[in-house]
């Protein structure tokens, strides 16, 4: 089976891979996955990288990406993805991965901030416009009502805000301060988000700078918040910022199962750092893939 990108936007809801993100990071954190820490071999001859990312969790999986994050006129971030029979090794599908990249991103996201994030949540500050800046508004919108929702990026943030409902701000600064909820989605390689700037209370997401030499996040944005990751020994291989925090407090999954404590008061600003493990892929995979399957079963009644 081959299933292009328009077959998987079809496909894939967003709510549905929320739940599907909440199922596999526990799954992740209870050891129940085998799954190694990403590949990356870089392509320093044209800026890029090439990432090789398998995963077993009864689902049998394996994606590719690149990340060339000069891309012009392409996205940054192309990837395939191959599932497999896992009793016996037959490749099953192959689908365009770019738009599962894109979802399961937003939607670990917000399973980190539905277990760190205040219940009461009203404002929104997201640092970027790119594609993950829409993402993460679309998996954050199923489950807050923002009253505002405020995006600053270095060149297109008014278009994002004209076509997402949001209001475009002149600063990073104006962005976060008094957010509840801030997403840092930016394609920096030096800290975007302050800590002087945030309020007592505040969740951050944070899913750029997946390299070891690059940061998102300023020293006191790490001193003054508690550290989630997705996973410890990616994260901890991976992500600058993680890399110069002082600790992390757990895996968004051992919140998830209650091993680890999540916010544990309304002052606290907690963080969640995401590098993206193979799990997530698979996991949105199989669940496009089952969906393909049904689909094609009922026309063939």
């Amino acid at each position: 089976m081959l299933l292009d990108e328009a077959d998987v936007q079809r496909l894939l809801r967003m709510d549905e891979v929320i739940a599907a993100m909440e199922t596999a990071l526990a799954a992740f954190s209870q050891r129940k996955v085998v799954q190694p820490v990403r590949t990356v071999v870089p392509v320093a001859d044209h800026q890029g990288f090439l990432g090789v990312m398998p995963a077993y969790a009864g689902a049998l999986g394996v994606k590719l990406v690149t990340f060339y994050p000069q891309n012009v006129g392409l996205p940054t971030h192309l990837a395939t993805i191959l599932l497999f029979r896992p009793e016996t090794g037959e490749l099953l599908v192959t689908m365009d991965g770019r738009l599962i990249t894109e979802m399961r991103t937003a939607a670990a996201s917000a399973v980190a901030t539905r277990h760190l994030a205040r219940p009461e949540s009203q404002v929104l500050g997201i640092l970027g416009s790119g594609v993950q800046a829409h993402s993460h508004l679309e998996a954050l919108r199923l489950l807050y009502t923002f009253q505002d929702v405020r995006v600053w990026s270095p060149r297109h943030a008014q278009a994002f805000a004209n076509r997402h409902r949001a209001r475009a701000v002149a600063s990073a600064q104006e962005a976060a301060e008094a957010a509840d909820i801030i997403v840092v989605a930016t394609a920096s390689t030096t800290p975007a988000l302050k800590g002087e700037w945030l309020t007592p209370g505040t969740h951050i997401n944070a899913v750029g700078a997946t390299r070891p030499d690059w940061r998102e996040l300023d020293d006191e944005t790490l001193r003054r918040a508690r550290l989630y990751v997705d996973s410890r020994e990616a994260a901890g291989m991976e992500s600058g910022d993680v890399m110069a925090a002082d600790q992390v407090v757990g895996e968004i999954g051992e919140v998830i199962v209650g091993s680890k404590p999540g916010r544990t008061s309304a002052e606290e600003i907690t963080l969640f750092k995401s590098v993206g493990i193979a799990v997530e892929d698979v996991a949105t995979a199989n669940l496009v893939y089952q969906k393909a399957l049904a689909e094609a079963q009922n026309q063939n009644q």
